[in-house]
């Protein structure tokens, strides 16, 4: 998911330093010409690191590291003396990078904390010299050890959205207006689908100077889990929240089917997503009057708690704080 600074999805080619060779030197002196073996080891090669970074928010930097490549380690020398190692690469990401295998799919690691250092990619071993193959009845070992190669191949980075709450809803449900309603947020708003192309995070406050952090996303379509429209890139963003909003609007044709076509996507990307603690709220309802609300929350499931709100009225908007905080405190205490 790309749009202007925002890059969430980056392929880079990543190759680790090869170790240095251990190497093969006898030891002379004035006293023995071959005193001994005394190659040094060769030094390690340049692992590459991840470290996470909590000032960054995107990947977009990672456009100019399209090939990293370690340094190799130095090979060992006379005197025993040890080769120095590679230089390590270390590449600053947001925190809930994740890193994967480009072939296989596999996720290697993922970076949740500020400061969080983990080697991603090790370099090589380096070899060891002549001096460790000594032995008793081998005194003069004419061979030392190669360094090993280092790691290389196409890998994945992708941002998962790190937020308490994540806003689910179809395009033009109006998600964004509400996030800039109960934040400083300013995300793009507009009376047309897919004004959001990519994710805006926005910090609410609660009561007893509490808060909470919330993540606008890109509007689901039906298809999204097969990855139509936005797809399995709106859907990642969702899989880190604590608790998920889902945005129905007042000027819906089937409130209740909308709900279960929102579920279902969840569903079908990942079951594990309606574990979470979920609340449902009806935008818009500044159109609705009291009967009307009476008759829609009759068709609404009795296992979700539901809350009529409206942005441009500031009607129900405390009423969701508290059913969003209370969901973030079970799942936070579960």
């Amino acid at each position: 998911m790309e749009k202007g600074n925002f890059v969430d999805h980056i392929r880079i080619f990543v190759r680790s330093g090869k170790g240095g060779a251990g190497s093969v030197h006898f030891e002379r002196n004035k006293m023995d010409a071959m005193a001994g073996p005394d190659g040094g080891n060769g030094g390690r090669g340049g692992h590459i690191k991840l470290r996470g970074n909590s000032q960054l928010w995107t990947l977009l930097h990672m456009r100019y590291h399209k090939n990293v490549l370690a340094k190799d380690g130095v090979n060992g020398s006379r005197n025993n003396r040890t080769g120095h190692d590679g230089a390590d690469i270390v590449l600053e990401v947001p925190l809930g990078t994740v890193a994967k295998d480009m072939e296989t799919g596999e996720q290697e690691l993922e970076i949740l904390e500020d400061g969080q250092e983990v080697i991603w990619i090790k370099g090589g071993r380096g070899g060891l010299g002549n001096a460790n193959f000594a032995t008793a009845t081998n005194q003069t070992p004419e061979h030392a050890q190669p360094g090993e190669l280092g790691h290389e191949g196409w890998k994945v980075l992708e941002l998962k959205i790190l937020a308490d709450v994540g806003l689910v809803g179809f395009p033009n449900a109006g998600k964004s207006t509400l996030l800039s309603v109960l934040s400083a947020a300013k995300p793009k708003i507009a009376d047309y689908a897919f004004t959001t192309l990519t994710p805006q995070l926005g910090i609410v406050s609660y009561r007893d100077n509490k808060s909470f952090c919330m993540a606008d996303l890109p509007g689901i379509i039906e298809g999204a889990a097969e990855g139509r429209g936005l797809g399995h890139r709106f859907l990642r963003h969702i899989e880190r929240n604590a608790a998920l909003l889902l945005l129905v609007p007042a000027d819906s044709e089937d409130h209740r089917k909308e709900y279960e076509i929102l579920m279902n996507e969840l569903q079908e990307y990942n079951p594990e997503l309606l574990d979470k603690n979920i609340v449902l709220a009806i935008s818009k309802s500044e159109m609705l009057d009291d009967e009307l609300k009476r008759e829609i929350a009759k068709l609404l499931p009795t296992e979700v708690p539901h809350v009529f709100v409206s942005s441009l009225a500031n009607q129900g908007l405390v009423a969701l704080k508290d059913e969003l905080w209370r969901a973030l405190t079970v799942t936070n205490n579960s």
